[in-house]
């Protein structure tokens, strides 16, 4: 700063007492209070801060008293909020009910993990709350749904606006009121939810633990149905499939020749064992026939008494014809040819031979007929025989691509019944409900409200917030009261 010259008798001015002592820079008149100007007054130190408290502590304790009141109103003033916590087991393994359950759950660490976060995100999901919404009817509470007004400039718009969806003002208002906790080392999750009333808070975290069952169940129910659509559809094909291979074995069975008999066996089979039967029988009826007509022959030739019976009537001539041989032995030896006695009984011998021979040859002769019939028989079995067996041999072939055709028809037969029982079995999975989700800890009533704070709190809280505007206040007038008043004390020094 230049120094300016005094004239005779002037002194040189001392600095006023009022100039504050931390000014390093005076102004002259007419210059601006520049950003470097004001710079300088900010250079605080703490007797300054305290000086400008000291002259603010009216202030200050002006704005605690009123936040702490302002605090202490809005306490008793705003809707107070109470939280119920529900703490769910929500176990990923689900309950095993059937065998080979085509919708069981993993069982790897990592699966179960994110099956367990999949179902903690439903918990609290748009559908899970809108199924609570309806069931609590809260689109009709004004804490969750308050319709709006449609206010004093509704007349201008040219398109009315669309009516609100009442469950879906609720179910906004609900998402704001409910939040869940995870623990990290269990499938355990808690459920917290807010509500004006205690009673309203258990009710409404009831309503969503039973919706968060039952939308686990739909969505259950609905994979399952869905699955049963889609094998539906593909069992119609396998039964046409079916149909389609088990005709194609009959025709060609009927083509072939290769029909079947109750057992199962083709009838070609069955036909040559019947005729194997058939056989071995006539052969035996053949070699009986030949015996019987053989003996009969022999017995023609034999002396009388020593013949084979061939028949009853044959067997009592034979008999009586020796009786009449003896008695004929016995009285040669006493009286002679000629006697009565001898020629009656020669008489009765050669009638009694003369029948038996003639029974004889009508014997031979039925045994010779049998005989012969029994190897007529024989030659007609064997000669059919050769012909089946001909007719066989050259069924081998078609046997082979017959069973073929069976293999195929059983194979999609198996596909066809293992897909139909598979199906059934989803069929009945639809109405069972596997989700294990247990309540291990009910929503019981809190004791307090958990916001606003209490009476106390607020006070506290509020006394101290104006306390600091208050201190924050201060500090500004005193900070502004010193720039408005440098470019004054620069006026002074000049």
């Amino acid at each position: 700063m230049k120094e300016e010259t005094l004239g005779p008798g002037e002194e040189q001015p001392r600095p006023s007492e009022e100039e504050p002592h931390h000014t390093q820079e005076q102004l002259r008149p007419g210059d601006a209070v520049t950003l470097d100007h004001i710079a300088n007054f900010m250079e605080l130190d703490l007797r300054r801060i305290l000086t400008w408290l000291n002259a603010g502590r009216k202030t200050t304790l002006a704005l605690a008293v009123i936040g702490a009141i302002a605090a202490f109103s809005w306490g008793h003033l705003v809707a107070p909020s109470y939280t119920v916590t529900t703490d769910l087991l929500i176990d990923p393994t689900n309950l095993q009910v059937i065998r080979d359950d085509p919708f069981a759950a993993p069982t790897g660490n990592n699966s179960q993990l994110f099956d367990f976060g999949s179902r903690v995100r439903m918990l609290d999901s748009g559908n899970v709350l809108l199924r609570a919404v309806k069931e609590l009817d809260l689109a009709k509470d004004p804490e969750f749904y308050k319709p709006s007004s449609p206010g004093l400039l509704a007349f201008l718009r040219a398109k009315p606006a669309d009516k609100p969806d009442p469950d879906a003002g609720a179910l906004k208002s609900l998402q704001k009121q409910v939040s869940i906790t995870t623990d990290e080392k269990s499938f355990i999750a808690s459920l917290h939810v807010s509500a004006q009333t205690p009673d309203k808070a258990v009710t409404i975290s009831n309503a969503i633990v039973d919706a968060f069952r039952a939308e686990l169940a739909a969505g259950d129910s609905q994979n399952a149905a869905r699955t049963a659509a889609a094998l539906d559809d593909r069992l119609g094909e396998l039964k046409r499939d079916v149909l389609a291979a088990d005709a194609s074995v009959e025709d060609y069975k009927r083509k072939h020749s290769l029909l079947a008999g109750e057992n199962g066996q083709l009838v070609k089979a069955q036909t040559v064992n019947e005729l194997n039967t058939e056989i071995i029988a006539a052969r035996s009826r053949v070699i009986n026939a030949q015996v019987s007509y053989d003996a009969l022959l022999k017995a023609g030739d034999a002396p009388l008494g020593s013949q084979s019976a061939g028949s009853p009537a044959l067997a009592a001539m034979l008999q009586t014809a020796g009786v009449l041989q003896q008695q004929y032995d016995d009285q040669s030896s006493v009286l002679g040819a000629r006697h009565p006695s001898m020629v009656r009984l020669q008489a009765r011998l050669s009638s009694i031979r003369s029948q038996i021979r003639d029974e004889l040859e009508r014997a031979r002769s039925t045994a010779k007929d049998e005989l012969s019939k029994a190897q007529a028989a024989l030659d007609e079995l064997t000669a059919r025989m050769q012909e089946v067996e001909g007719s066989t041999f050259d069924d081998n072939q078609s046997q082979v691509e017959l069973r073929e055709l069976q293999r195929d028809a059983t194979a999609k037969a198996q596909v066809y019944e293992s897909f139909l029982t598979r199906m059934r079995q989803i069929l009945e999975r639809e109405q069972i409900n596997t989700n294990n989700i247990r309540v291990i800890s009910e929503p019981m009533p809190p004791a307090g409200r958990s916001w606003p704070p209490g009476s106390v709190i607020l006070l506290l809280l509020g006394g101290i917030v104006g306390f600091v505007l208050g201190i924050v206040l201060s500090i500004a007038i005193g900070v502004v009261s010193d720039i408005r008043s440098a470019p004054r004390s620069a006026t002074r020094v000049q």
